[in-house]
């Protein structure tokens, strides 16, 4: 009798034990898939998508890194993506984007607008659905956002300057080849340039231009404009994109050697052109500072910690043919790179 009273006993025991599991691993905060957590109760990863300007340039590959590398150490599941291309102009694919991740629920946005105005609405949305909001280099016209982090852009653009004032020739005609003025970051550059030029009696903005972020539209404009105003002798320029498509017609027309190019952002086509003579000066900036402390920032961010900041500095170096074979200046033109996952 007592062996056979046992048996119920048992069974309900184990049935008991058995909710209990099931009740723990389907609730909000445990799911039993391995993802986090301590013991076998884990919790999913925080989401987080660093959306950019392109996905084929050197500085936005450099910045996927530095984010790959601060996801994988603050535990945090990274998508890395922007419009594919030659250039930096698609802010409707960014849009686009920023609605997708929107519906995926994602927990947080690093972000790096190309358009300050027509990003805003999608950003403004994006923080309405939850998102923690933080941007990189290129800032946009939302409240929203809650961190920047980036170069000084202003700053770069009077180092840019500072160098064009080492020239010693008596004259200094000057032609200024920028990005789309709807980039904030590429219209701070210029001023800071043109505020430290101009401090100069030798000095004259003989021309400016603004082309679409294209190695083919800086390449034909600057062509147009050397031809226009052959007295130029100094070119100032502001990105990766733009840096290319100026060092390409200097080439073509044949005059390196007697025309100082000052310009941003480094590549391996930039660096040879460095060491040709077709560029005289690159501003190098930190993009995998700027994506590792982005993420950095999120994590802060999604912990419910307030930031004691609202926004970081990343450093800049000028590299020219006197300075790039020195250790230091080789380490920030040849950055690691790794290509990160992108959304199929």
């Amino acid at each position: 009798m007592k062996e056979s009273r046992k048996k119920p006993f048992i069974a309900i025991g184990a049935g008991v034990i058995l909710l209990t599991v099931l009740f723990l691993a389907l609730t909000d905060d445990g799911i039993w898939d391995g993802k986090e957590g301590t013991g076998s109760r884990v919790t999913e990863k925080k989401k987080v998508v660093f959306l950019t300007k392109s996905m084929d340039s050197s500085f936005w590959q450099s910045a996927y890194a530095g984010a790959s590398a601060a996801s994988a150490e603050y535990n945090l599941d990274i998508v890395c993506e922007g419009p594919e291309g030659d250039g930096e102009e698609d802010y409707e694919a960014q849009n686009a984007m920023i609605n997708q991740a929107i519906r995926e629920n994602v927990d947080a946005l690093l972000f790096s607008a190309i358009d300050f105005e027509k990003n805003a609405e999608a950003v403004d949305r994006a923080a309405k659905a939850g998102m923690k909001i933080v941007v990189v280099d290129s800032s946009v016209d939302s409240d929203a956002t809650e961190y920047y982090i980036g170069t000084d852009n202003y700053e770069t653009g009077c180092m840019a300057g500072e160098e064009v004032l080492r020239n010693s020739s008596e004259k200094l005609n000057i032609g200024i080849v920028n990005f789309d003025k709807s980039t904030e970051n590429g219209q701070l550059r210029e001023n800071g340039f043109r505020d430290t030029v101009l401090q100069d009696e030798r000095v004259d903005i003989t021309a400016s231009i603004n082309v679409k972020s294209t190695v083919a539209d800086a390449r034909e404009g600057t062509k147009k404009m050397l031809q226009e105003n052959p007295q130029i002798n100094v070119i100032a320029t502001f990105n990766e994109w733009t840096t290319l498509g100026v060092g390409d017609a200097v080439e073509a027309l044949g005059i390196g050697d007697r025309t100082q190019v000052i310009a941003f952002d480094s590549n391996v086509k930039s660096i040879g052109m460095l060491e040709k003579g077709n560029i005289d000066a690159l501003v190098v900036q930190n993009p995998y500072a700027m994506g590792y402390l982005g993420i950095e920032q999120i994590y802060t961010l999604l912990s419910g910690d307030e930031p004691k900041k609202k926004e970081i500095a990343t450093s800049s170096i000028l590299v020219n043919r006197d300075n790039m074979y020195e250790d230091k200046i080789q380490k920030a033109l040849f950055s690691f790179e790794e290509k990160t996952k992108s959304r199929e």
